[in-house]
């Protein structure tokens, strides 16, 4: 891995200052580098990708200096319409670094897990596609040199370039995380189970992108439930709750349940103002509230300082008007929510971590939504809600 301090001191000279992003697991060790090294004024862990590049625009106009802005290569979508309508030289020529990590690099099946595989292959075509020069960072002894190089280029052409970063340049090659071990609070896995118990058998479930589709998958498969009731959305952070509106709208006879992150509900919060608007009555919107984004390094989030549950309410969400702490608050909010027309949101404060045996995914996804549409259309009875 580079030596951080080295790289810091190294980005100083160039007045490199002011880094944003969204953190990825793969430059684990420099984003949390930059969290405890910078005033918290200067590294901000945005919203999304996109937001970011706007942040990182914003600064440069103020400031006239070249911002660092990190991601993981899934979020270039999100980036992708600042970087061409706002900082491109064509528009506003507005410079600064992309860091972003490669998932898929390999570029082929069985190189990494299926949802980073076409992302990796197409990363560098999105870049030559979007006129953004860039390098691949793939071992230490150069990256110091293709940092200067990026610092230098941005500077020269007055524009983004990047660097794609392989997986062991600016993180370790395991994640240190250490969980608060005497927190009182639920865990995702208890919290999951707990509904699970609560709510009918054939209730669907749609879990948020990392631990969470992991966990519910796991329980499901303790508890000898069926798997043809559930989505586990394995990519597209921030786009469970969309997800689970359009099957909540296509099968308006089932209870839908989205387990969702903090930081990924935070990421598309727009997503709450179109289901509160829409309002359907078989909708149940549950955030997993760490306060932290946890499987890339624990970098705070703001699931925990904002209140979810107001930004919820004033979308058109029926609510509790406050956060769940345990699983009695939790089994009280469930039962009154069900009892009120419209889409429910619970905002539930939970502890970090997973325990060690968790087992990783092991689907078919193609095979898991063909069951879940078998489950879907069935001619099932009951009422809409």
């Amino acid at each position: 891995m580079v030596n951080l301090s080295l790289l810091f001191d190294k980005l100083k000279t160039y007045k490199i200052d002011f880094i944003t992003g969204v953190p990825d697991s793969l430059l684990n060790d420099f984003c949390l580098y930059a969290e405890s090294s910078l005033e918290k004024e200067k590294h901000i862990i945005a919203a999304n990708e996109g937001n970011a590049i706007a942040i990182a625009a914003g600064y440069h106009i103020a400031t006239g200096k070249i911002p660092i802005v990190y991601m993981q290569n899934s979020g270039i979508g999100n980036a992708m319409n600042p970087l061409l309508s706002l900082t491109h030289q064509t528009v506003y020529s507005i410079p600064m670094i992309l860091f972003i990590g490669w998932r898929g690099g390999g570029g082929s099946a069985g190189s990494d897990w299926v949802q980073h595989v076409k992302q990796g292959t197409l990363t560098p075509v999105l870049m030559d596609n979007m006129n953004i020069p860039y390098h691949i960072v793939d071992n230490d002894e150069a990256a110091i040199d293709l940092f200067v190089w990026a610092a230098e280029k941005a500077k020269s052409i007055h524009s983004p370039v990047a660097l794609i970063v392989k997986k062991g340049i600016l993180s370790k090659e395991k994640k240190e995380q250490i969980y608060p071990k005497d927190s009182w609070l639920m865990s995702r896995e208890e919290l999951m189970d707990i509904v699970l118990d609560f709510l009918p058998e054939d209730t669907v479930y749609i879990a948020t992108t990392g631990r969470a589709a992991r966990e519910l998958h796991a329980l499901k498969s303790i508890k000898k439930m069926p798997h043809n009731c559930e989505f586990l959305n394995v990519g597209a952070m921030g786009h469970a709750s969309s997800i689970a509106l359009g099957m909540a709208l296509g099968s308006p006879k089932r209870r839908i349940v989205c387990f969702d992150g903090d930081s990924a509900a935070i990421m598309h919060l727009g997503a709450l103002t179109t289901i509160g608007k829409i309002s359907p009555c078989n909708f149940m919107h549950i955030i997993l509230n760490n306060g932290v984004h946890e499987s890339v390094g624990g970098q705070l989030s703001a699931g925990q300082t904002a209140d979810m549950t107001a930004i919820a309410e004033a979308s058109g969400y029926n609510t509790i008007k406050k956060p769940v702490k345990n699983k009695q608050e939790l089994l009280n909010a469930i039962e009154f929510l069900l009892t009120i027309d419209g889409p429910a949101f619970i905002d539930v404060h939970i502890r970090q971590g997973i325990r060690e045996d968790m087992p990783l995914l092991n689907i078919s996804h193609i095979a898991m939504k063909e069951n879940l549409m078998e489950n879907l259309n069935k001619n099932l009875l009951g009422n809409k809600c």
